[in-house]
């Protein structure tokens, strides 16, 4: 019978989400990009002296990295 049977689990690692996750998702992949790359960049800073050049090369990376992952896991419909 329809009601025996059980649903599929969702969540997986391989989902799209919808809607405001989708949003949620794109803001968190170019803050996360920028934030990391930053902390990179402002490492090699402090390693090297460079006055700050090589935080914002890596802040520039992280959200072209940031927007790279954006268009491959939410830029093609399925």
């Amino acid at each position: 019978m329809a009601g025996d049977q059980t649903p599929h689990p969702t969540g997986g690692p391989d989902d799209i989400p919808t809607g405001a996750g989708q949003g949620w998702t794109a803001l968190s992949y170019l803050i996360g990009g920028m934030l990391v790359w930053g902390f990179i960049g402002w490492l090699v800073d402090q390693w090297l002296d460079s006055g700050g050049i090589a935080t914002g090369i890596g802040v520039v990376l992280g959200m072209a990295g940031g927007i790279i992952l954006v268009v491959r896991r939410l830029g093609t419909p399925t």
